[in-house]
């Protein structure tokens, strides 16, 4: 069995019941209390206790108002609906932890990169360089809407977007300031060397950013890179730039494609494919005898939402499933939504055909990924079994309530694995990059030391 380490992520969102819709009606789930930052303070102390790497936030902008060509069943259901921004959770967590990461999701699709660069800088210092960055390029029409825009940009185009929109990222992040612009000479009076700082002179077809970056250098610079994309192209732009990848499967053989086709892509450009650390989603269901688990796992099902967990699936699909009865069995169609989302359910696996009904109850708990019941013993099995077939290196742990589902994995699985030696006993470094990969920086083979190395040649 596998004896590598384990990575482990908690997979959270700003919003009350996240990959569970229906279950913030459950007496023991409080993750209505995500508007409440204690809430939050103490998660990051259950998480930092239980050996996580990370809290990786989700993230939308927009309603999921594909189910029944309405925003209404998602709003009633709390279908991630209402949710706040992730990026101002993370200084009062990193107050209170000194080694747990903050993975925060961000479009690349609304936001000026310019003003972006600056906003994570700013967390990199605020929390001594703990902060990565989950890169997507917002699926849901209704933010598009909202953002100005005629209608959602195609699939692939979001893509191209993304791939300049963190060229200019990793300039202003690797390509501006020198190491030691800042000097701080209180004789001279003088804070920053202005011959060290310089214009990145970016001019695209979708950015034009002409001067420097407006913060001296973070910690890690640049934030660990996160990225979600699971379609040939997402894949492409992963294996290019990824540090860290976040994949959403059902069973081991879909994990397992994906698994070999990413690093296949990734040793094909020249990066080491062990240096990106693929971590599927997992929502386990924990009791200290198989019983106990089991009839937690009976009294979950009976908080999920039908409507609220077809409202999640219409929202990364693109797919109405209210023109569908129950009993049918789900048709590809495609789209602009998340295309890996429609594959997974209708082409990747040739041996199982999804009824509506079965797709409400499989997202209704923990999204697309799979859910195990049991003992701590029984829930590191699994684990194992997903590192050994499928190769993740770890996993996004869904919670079905919180805090419960993330205290009873620090409590009683965290523990099983020390003692395995899946994971470590105690943080190795104190930045995110750090403990994840024992260096601080972006490695010289990564595209964006490009950059770097102009810089260096420039002074």
């Amino acid at each position: 069995m596998a004896k590598k380490r384990i990575y482990l992520n908690a997979f959270e969102m700003n919003c009350a019941g996240h990959q569970s819709p229906g279950l913030w009606t459950h007496p023991e789930d409080e993750s209505h209390r995500y508007k409440d930052l204690q809430y939050w303070v103490e998660l990051a102390k259950t998480l930092e206790k239980g050996q996580f790497d990370a809290i990786f936030l989700a993230d939308v902008l927009g309603t999921y108002d594909v189910y029944k060509d309405s925003r209404d069943p998602a709003i009633r259901q709390a279908a991630q609906t209402p949710v706040n921004d992730p990026l101002l959770l993370v200084p009062a967590m990193a107050s209170v932890t000194k080694h747990l990461g903050f993975g925060v999701t961000a479009s690349v699709t609304h936001e000026h990169p310019y003003t972006f660069a600056r906003r994570i800088s700013t967390l990199d210092h605020l929390t001594n360089g703990r902060v990565g960055w989950n890169i997507v390029t917002s699926y849901l029409k209704s933010a598009a809407l909202n953002m100005g825009l005629d209608g959602q940009i195609k699939h692939d185009e979001r893509y191209n977007i993304a791939e300049e929109y963190l060229e200019v990222c990793f300039k202003l992040w690797e390509g501006s300031w020198e190491d030691d612009a800042v000097v701080r000479d209180i004789e001279k009076k003088v804070f920053t060397d202005p011959d060290k700082v310089h214009d990145i002179e970016h001019e695209g077809k979708y950015f034009t950013v002409p001067g420097a970056h407006l913060c001296e250098p973070s910690p890690q610079r640049t934030p660990v890179i996160f990225q979600a994309g699971s379609s040939s192209r997402g894949r492409e732009f992963a294996a290019k730039n990824a540090e860290c990848v976040f994949i959403s499967t059902p069973t081991i053989p879909i994990a397992k494609n994906y698994v070999q086709k990413l690093r296949d892509e990734a040793k094909e450009i020249g990066r080491k494919p062990e240096g990106i650390k693929i971590l599927s989603l997992f929502t386990p269901i924990v009791g200290r005898t198989q019983e106990e688990a089991e009839a937690k796992y009976q009294d979950y099902k009976q908080h999920i939402s039908y409507e609220g967990a077809l409202s999640l699936f219409g929202g990364w699909t693109g797919i109405d499933l209210s023109n569908y009865e129950p009993h049918e069995t789900l048709r590809h169609e495609t789209n602009d939504a998340i295309h890996s989302a429609v594959e997974t359910f209708t082409k990747i696996d040739p041996n199982k055909q999804w009824t509506v009904q079965e797709i409400a109850e499989f997202v209704g708990i923990g999204g697309i990924g799979p859910v195990v019941v049991g003992t701590p013993e029984t829930i590191v099995d699994e684990m194992e079994k997903w590192v050994d077939e499928a190769g993740v290196d770890g996993f996004n742990i869904a919670y079905a309530v919180t805090p419960g589902t993330f205290t009873d994995f620090a409590e009683l699985v965290t523990p099983v694995l020390q003692e395995r030696g899946l994971i470590r006993s105690e943080y190795d470094g104190n930045t995110l990059r750090g403990n994840l990969f024992g260096y601080n920086q972006l490695p010289h083979t990564h595209p964006a030391k490009q950059f770097t190395k102009q810089l260096s040649v420039t002074k």
